[in-house]
């Protein structure tokens, strides 16, 4: 049996080194994907994708409360990943620009190679 020498490859790691996040960018891409992680949420964001709506539509559409849909909208608008505007008195939701499509269909595409 042979063993392995411990020896690093510097100029690799010291290549690799530079091209790493800031730790900062790291916690910021973390908190994002968090977002992604609540079914309700994606539910949103896959009907969104669909076309602006507002509230009581998004609620029909997923089958589940306008309070629980408006909680859900306001951690995706803090997220920048929906937006809104308003008309008179209703607010209508939309994606909040094709980043959030590419990241909603890259996760499909990739559930579906499994």
């Amino acid at each position: 049996m042979t063993e392995h020498n411990n020896v690093i490859n510097k100029n690799k790691i010291d290549d690799i080194k530079n091209k790493l996040l800031e730790e900062d960018t790291i916690i910021d891409i973390s908190e994002l994907f968090k977002v992604f992680s609540d079914s309700t949420r994606l539910k949103i964001i896959a009907v969104l994708l669909e076309g602006e709506l507002c509230v009581c539509d998004l609620a029909y559409l997923i089958k589940s409360t306008q309070s629980a849909v408006s909680h859900q909208l306001r951690i995706l608008k803090s997220a920048k990943l929906v937006k809104y505007r308003k008309a008179g008195k209703e607010v209508y939701y939309s994606v909040a620009d094709e980043h959030v499509k590419k990241i909603f269909l890259i996760g499909k595409e990739h559930i579906n190679e499994i």
